[in-house]
């Protein structure tokens, strides 16, 4: 077949060589440079696409009256297409070639490629063009969600103990990293001479005879992550307090994330040897947030340690154990083994490089396996000390070499038969992800509205992330909530604390599938966006009668709110300027979207709302201006309100009216 250069083509039709490669990559054609050579039927497809964008309407001469004809009968026919079909499909569909459609949609002023999307505003038209009705398929409906990972029946004489698995969980600064260190270092596995030689993210010591796995990612934004990906790997998590400060809000938070997951708990009071420690305050503070200890007539046993000198840490490891003990934690370790990756690298010297904690089985070395969408094979392991292992028992934490690519925190690991059954299932595994890629993920609302139709079922359970500005509103708002009731049907919060919405109340409600709902607070633009992006909903309130009510209405399964709130900006404030006859003036700098003057707007202090009213006005240097967009310094006031700081957050907000579901 005759082929000619791009380059010759271009002179031809008059082009610059960048315009003509644009013009073939429209088209779907692969053309690299201007000296790649093209397919003729492809230079031809390429003319035809240029003279029909550059031919001039053409408008036909009056012809003298006659006679219309009658149109012959045409048969319609009926096909079909999937739901965001390609340029090929829509032809495959109405039995035309792929350039026959590609050229009707040149002639409509539209460029597509013969593999790209088609465009489905000209959809219909293109069907009447040949002679038919085009229907589009419904996409699937989405599977119903289920545990990633498979349930064993395993025969009760194949199971054997095994280790428990525990993280530690706690407030910045009250001791987690220091504890880990400490019981490191005095509690090595025998044999290890040294202390550690490879980190690895996970590691064991040892009690008597008996192994205690610890996963060494302290904090429950690690915690949540894993589980958010399926990864229900911990058993015991120790919470960390300090005597000297007492619960703190990232203390709070590792409760509610502990109690999501169903794990035992075991809390740990840090730093008793410093001035001012007060192990019994702690212990009253944290029966509040429901964890009530042993000695206080409990189920939550409590030691006190510290983790500097070492005192207590060897009761703790004991009283671990005998939970341990207690929980009869068991696994098969006859089959393939299974499990779950904890931490993964690039090292300069063996590659990429995972831990994982085998959860079922056992692992040995030349074992094929697959994670995610990353396949491999066992080439060498190493356990948290460095030493070469040729097997891993369960709740075993390894380093494996070997991996295809670098796989993901929380990806579940399975040994395959083979190297081709493990790259097959990882090739699965990437076209899902990638089909799933183009599909719209549902928004906030879809997602609630889906939860309240399962409210509408029997035994439901709304989950309720809560915030407030103040402890008294908290209080008030959970004893509220506590009285609202429907036959079948209860409400739980899952997690109840004072300030700003953050990042971490819309990791933890992804993973429990919760409501977040603030009163007198909002979120700051980054954990808005990650809130859009989770499809999580986040409902705040001003007014408490109207919280309840929505509320109220939620657990019998229906969107109460006939308005809902668009955030139009958000502005820092960055300096205060007194004004004559204006009072205090806002010197901001626009973060995101834009500021509107006489736009309803907030003013936030560490996310709580101080004042929401109207911005009185708007100004850009000496010149009032009706809007201000992103990236631009303005002056902002507020009629009859001045209590503004520096570092204070404006919100630019309006109200639209939507359905009722």
């Amino acid at each position: 077949m005759a082929k000619m250069r791009a380059y010759d083509l271009a002179r031809e039709l008059g082009l610059e060589s960048k315009d003509l490669l644009e013009q073939a990559h429209s088209l779907g054609i692969e053309v690299k440079t201007a000296s790649s050579s093209i397919e003729e039927s492809d230079a031809e497809l390429i003319r035809l696409a240029i003279a029909e964008a550059n031919a001039p309407a053409v408008v036909p001469e009056p012809e003298p009256a006659s006679e219309p004809e009658p149109a012959p009968d045409r048969e319609i026919k009926l096909v079909s297409v999937p739901a965001n079909p390609s340029v090929a499909d829509v032809a495959n569909a109405l039995g035309e070639s792929a350039v026959t459609i590609v050229g009707a949609l040149v002639r409509r002023g539209v460029l597509a490629g013969a593999g790209g999307p088609m465009p489905l505003d000209y959809l219909d038209a293109i069907a009447e063009q040949f002679g038919a009705i085009i229907e589009t398929e419904a996409p699937p409906p989405p599977a119903p969600k289920t545990s990633r990972r498979p349930s064993f029946d395993d025969a009760p004489a194949d199971l054997v103990e095994r280790p428990p698995v525990v993280t530690i969980m706690g407030h910045v600064d009250h001791g987690k990293t220091t504890l880990l260190d400490t019981i490191r270092k005095s509690n090595v596995v025998a044999g290890e001479q040294g202390g550690i030689t490879q980190h690895i993210g996970a590691y064991q010591v040892q009690v008597g005879d008996r192994l205690i796995t610890f996963i060494d990612t302290p904090g429950h934004e690690a915690f949540t992550a894993l589980r958010a990906r399926g990864a229900e790997v911990t058993d015991i998590v120790v919470l960390v307090v300090a005597a000297n400060d007492g619960v703190m809000p990232q203390t709070i938070e590792a409760i509610s994330h502990a109690r999501a997951a169903g794990v035992k708990l075991v809390v740990a009071v840090n730093k008793v040897d410093l001035p001012g420690a007060d192990p019994m305050r702690v212990r009253t503070m944290l029966t509040e947030h429901e964890v009530v200890t042993e000695d206080l007539g409990g189920d939550i046993p409590v030691v006190e340690v510290s983790a500097l000198t070492g005192l207590g840490v060897d009761s703790l490891l004991e009283l671990i154990d005998l939970i341990a003990q207690l929980e009869d934690f068991r696994a098969n370790p006859k089959p393939a083994a299974s499990g779950v990756v904890i931490e993964a690298q690039l090292d300069p010297g063996m590659g990429p490089t995972a831990t994982v904690i085998v959860k079922r089985g056992t692992l040995r070395t030349g074992d094929a396996f697959v994670a995610g969408q990353t396949s491999g094979r066992v080439r060498a392991m190493m356990d948290w000390a460095g030493n070469r292992e040729t097997l891993a028992d369960p709740s075993t934490p390894v380093l494996i070499m070997g991996w295809d690519e670098i796989p993901i925190a929380g990806d579940d690991f399975e040994v395959l038969s083979n190297e081709r059954e493990a790259r097959a299932r990882a090739q699965e595994r990437a076209d899902v992800a990638r089909d799933a890629s183009f599909s719209t993920p549902a928004t906030a609302r879809e997602r609630l509205a889906n939860l309240l139709e399962q409210l509408r079922a029997d035994e439901a359970e709304l989950r309720v992330i809560l915030k407030a500005d103040a402890h008294g509103s908290l209080e008030a708002l959970r004893e509220s909530l506590g009285k609202i009731k429907r036959e079948g049907g209860r409400i739980e919060i899952m997690h109840g604390a004072i300030g700003g919405i953050n990042e971490n109340d819309v990791k933890l409600a992804e993973v429990t599938e919760a409501v977040v709902i603030g009163f007198n607070v909002r979120p700051d633009g980054k954990t808005r966006r990650l809130a859009e992006s989770k499809g999580i909903e986040i409902r705040t309130y001003g007014i408490i009668y109207e919280l309840l009510e929505e509320i109220e209405a939620m657990l019998v399964g229906r969107l109460a709110p006939d308005q809902v709130e668009v955030v139009l900006g958000t502005a820092e404030v960055r300096a205060i300027f007194k004004v004559p006859r204006l009072g205090n003036i806002a010197g901001c700098y626009v973060t995101e979207g834009e500021i509107v003057r006489n736009a309803k707007a907030r003013l936030l202090r560490g996310g709580v709302v101080v004042f929401d009213g109207v911005i009185g006005s708007l100004r850009r240097f000496k010149d009032d201006v009706r809007n201000v967009a992103s990236g631009f310094e303005c002056g902002i006031g507020f009629a009859g309100f001045n209590d503004i700081k520096e570092g204070d957050t404006i919100e630019a907000y309006q109200v639209n009216e939507v359905a009722r579901v």
